[in-house]
């Protein structure tokens, strides 16, 4: 979707400062919400790219006003909202006011470490050939979708290279949306950077995207 989420290539984010030895979590809050957020996917009955699609779609103010795990804590709670797993007033008191809702399914401390190796693989059987090889020339669309997309929007309408072909995935577009896996070609596509900014780039740049076949035409 076109959303604040997604600053790759724009001109007013800045340049990306990494901070040096930066720790996995920064405050033991995001340690929680992190746990929560693999917890709740066992009884809440979305998958990943539903909690994509939760933490970024939002208003960019929002969006903007958050730390990377307070996004994810918005996300959950609206999550369990929609799913009805919780009620408002018990977000708005951070603790449990009415009785627990029954789930089919729950991750017990027991099932994390199974949980965590397993994790969630997203290759499928393929249904059809590949319509693109190593080597081919291609477009990405320039597409605007209101839902999850993993197609960032600095490469579209623009032409790469496929330098590798992933098999067949997961579609993330469709998977979180509810509407099935709908399992697609997956490419690496390279970009050289003057094709995405023009002569002023450098001209060693160049970037490497994992695009879904849906994203991709024959240049």
């Amino acid at each position: 979707m076109e959303g604040a989420h997604d600053m790759g290539g724009v001109a007013w984010s800045g340049p990306v400062q990494p901070e040096p030895n930066e720790p996995m979590f920064h405050a033991e809050w995001e340690r929680r919400a992190f746990a929560l957020t693999l917890a709740m996917a066992m009884p809440g009955a979305w998958n990943i790219d539903m909690s994509r699609f939760a933490r970024e779609n939002r208003p960019p103010e929002d969006y903007l006003s958050k730390s990377y795990f307070q996004i994810w804590l918005a996300g959950l709670e609206r999550q369990v909202l929609e799913g009805e797993l919780v009620t408002p007033d018990e977000i708005e008191a951070g603790r449990p006011l009415h009785p627990a809702k029954p789930v089919a399914r729950k991750l017990t401390a027991e099932g994390v470490a199974r949980m965590l190796h397993r994790g969630g693989p997203t290759e499928r059987d393929a249904a059809s050939p590949a319509r693109f090889a190593r080597g081919d020339h291609v477009r990405a669309k320039m597409i605007h979708p209101p839902t999850h997309t993993r197609l960032p929007r600095y490469v579209r309408g623009h032409i790469g290279i496929i330098e590798r072909v992933l098999g067949c995935h997961v579609f993330p577009d469709s998977n979180a949306t509810g509407a099935g896996e709908d399992p697609q070609w997956l490419y690496t596509v390279t970009f050289d950077g003057d094709e995405l900014w023009g002569n002023g780039s450098d001209p060693n740049l160049k970037v490497s995207v994992d695009a879904w076949e849906p994203y991709l035409e024959r240049a």
